[in-house]
């Protein structure tokens, strides 16, 4: 189990995956958009999407919980 947490703030721009979704390490799974700069937010673990914290356009914070695996 572990958590996909936001490097920096910005609006979240692109959701890449959805609950049940099986990711690698270091597939990119959010893209933030920060300073017209599209930042691409990949996991650091391998696991299945259990639940997606954020939805498209909300303003995330540096160290808030993006996406939990299983």
């Amino acid at each position: 189990m572990g958590q996909i947490v936001a490097n920096m703030a910005g609006n979240v721009w692109k959701v890449l995956v959805k609950p049940g979704d099986q990711v690698e390490e270091e597939q990119d799974v959010v893209i933030l958009e920060s300073m017209k700069m599209e930042i691409p937010i990949a996991a650091e673990v391998a696991g299945r999407v259990k639940e997606i914290k954020t939805n498209e356009g909300d303003f995330v914070n540096e160290g808030d919980v993006l996406i939990i695996l299983e």
